[in-house]
Parts: C-alpha cells; sequence; structure tokens
C-alpha cells in the first residue's frame, strides 16, 4: 500500500466532504445527522488543536480520514476520541489500520493520555474487531442506543485504549 497519512490540508477538503457524505448518509456507522451539510461536516472534521484530522492520500486521492479531539473538556481531555471514516471503494485495503496507527501516534505527541470511541455500532464488525487487534477493549455498550437501517435498534460500544 502506498497510501500517505498526513494532515489535512484545505485542498484535501473537496476530497473528504464525499467520503463523509456517503458514510453520514448511509446511516450505518454515524449517529451524526443523516441529512447532514457540508459545513457542518467541515466543522466537525477540522477541529483545532490539540485535536486535528489526518488524511489518507493515495495519488492525489483521499481514501479517508481521521479526526482526534478530546474526549471531554477539563479534567477529561486527557483522553482523545477517535472518528474514522474510509471511502467505500478504499475499504479491505488497510486504510483503517494505517489511519488508527498514525493517529494513535499523533494524539500520543498531542499529551493524551488514552484515547476512546464513544459509539462504535456493535453491527460495524469490520470496524470492532479492528479496534480491537489495535488494543482498544469494550468497556460498556449502550443497548439499542442506535437505530440501524437494517438491523434495527442495536448497541453502541464504547471502547478505550491507553496511550
Amino acid at each position: 500500500m502506498t497510501v500517505e497519512i498526513r494532515p489535512v490540508t484545505d485542498a484535501d477538503w473537496p476530497g473528504l466532504w464525499p467520503i463523509i457524505e456517503a458514510v453520514t448518509g448511509a446511516g450505518e456507522t454515524y449517529t451524526y445527522p443523516l441529512d447532514m451539510d457540508e459545513a457542518q461536516a467541515r466543522d466537525l472534521w477540522t477541529p483545532p488543536a490539540p485535536g486535528g484530522t489526518l488524511v489518507a492520500v493515495e495519488n492525489g486521492q483521499v481514501l479517508g480520514a481521521a479526526k482526534i479531539i478530546p474526549n471531554q473538556q477539563g479534567n477529561g481531555a486527557h483522553v482523545a476520541n477517535g472518528s474514522f471514516m474510509v471511502a467505500p471503494q478504499a475499504r479491505g485495503r488497510g486504510v483503517a489500520r494505517a489511519l488508527c496507527e498514525a493517529a494513535l501516534v499523533f494524539a500520543r505527541e498531542a499529551g493524551f493520555k488514552a484515547m476512546q470511541f464513544n459509539a462504535v455500532v456493535e453491527t460495524n464488525t469490520v470496524a470492532v474487531a479492528l479496534w480491537r487487534k489495535l488494543g482498544f477493549d469494550i468497556v460498556g455498550t449502550a443497548p439499542e442506543a442506535f437505530d440501524h437501517p437494517t438491523h434495527g435498534l442495536v448497541g453502541l460500544h464504547v471502547m478505550y485504549r491507553r496511550l
């Protein structure tokens, strides 16, 4: 895989927005509004420091992104929150793994002590398995907290890993 992982630039946005639009519009993995517009998405996916967004790029094409932000404010700000999206046509190529590995380094270097995912849809078994391989544990599940378009009410996992 010849994918470059690097911080997002303004020039990457035209390639990143269609990924966000497709993933959120499918309604299968994120609790975002299904009709989230581009301005809302840009606000969410281009956070200020100490957070940041990394993109996976191959031959000038954005394949995916990782967003890292403080999970909470104040006394909870030492834990990062990670969010990941990969273009449908790039799935199964190791892009999410590469993004997560880079995000863990980014978070550690930014001073975070751990990373937490607040809402991993339990039917997203590929992501759950990958996050577990990368050292995340399921520390709790909110039953029926996500209304999946195919599976109906399913759980949301909280996953956690020390850095």
